[in-house]
């Protein structure tokens, strides 16, 4: 059986999202109920359910990864009631590294063309040393 393989672009960043920590345990909950690439079978109500608190958290947590564009939320199809969602491509789980490697290769062709949207993580920065401050110091 293989292992699936996360994106390094929010799992190894995870800690530094601009989110709160129910946020983030629940996209551990998405990536988890996702599909390989990112759908998100499951309907926000089922979600609620299986994640045991009520639409209205669900709905908070999906706006703040919606916000960020690491959940892609799209309008419901023909006849259907509310929206579908799933993971960005970037940010998806995927069954094997030669799929994350053609997944994010699409996903950027997709965004050169306007097609797909990037993702709203903050930039990688480090605290600058104090002035005056010579000392090594470990992160």
């Amino acid at each position: 059986m293989d292992i699936p393989v996360l994106s390094p672009l929010v799992s190894e960043r995870i800690w530094a999202l601009p989110i709160g920590a129910a946020a983030v345990k629940f996209l551990n909950y998405l990536v988890y109920r996702s599909d390989f690439g990112g759908a998100i079978p499951v309907p926000q109500k089922q979600m609620a359910i299986e994640y045991k608190v009520v639409p209205s958290t669900v709905s908070v947590m999906l706006d703040q990864l919606v916000e960020l564009n690491i959940v892609l939320r799209a309008p419901g199809g023909v006849g259907k009631k509310g929206n579908t969602y799933c993971l960005h491509p970037l940010a998806a789980k995927y069954e094997s590294m030669e799929a994350l490697e053609a997944g994010w290769h699409q996903a950027l062709l997709d965004m050169r063309a306007g097609r797909l949207v990037g993702l709203n993580l903050p930039e990688y920065q480090t605290v600058p040393p104090a002035a005056g401050d010579r000392r090594l110091q470990v992160a």
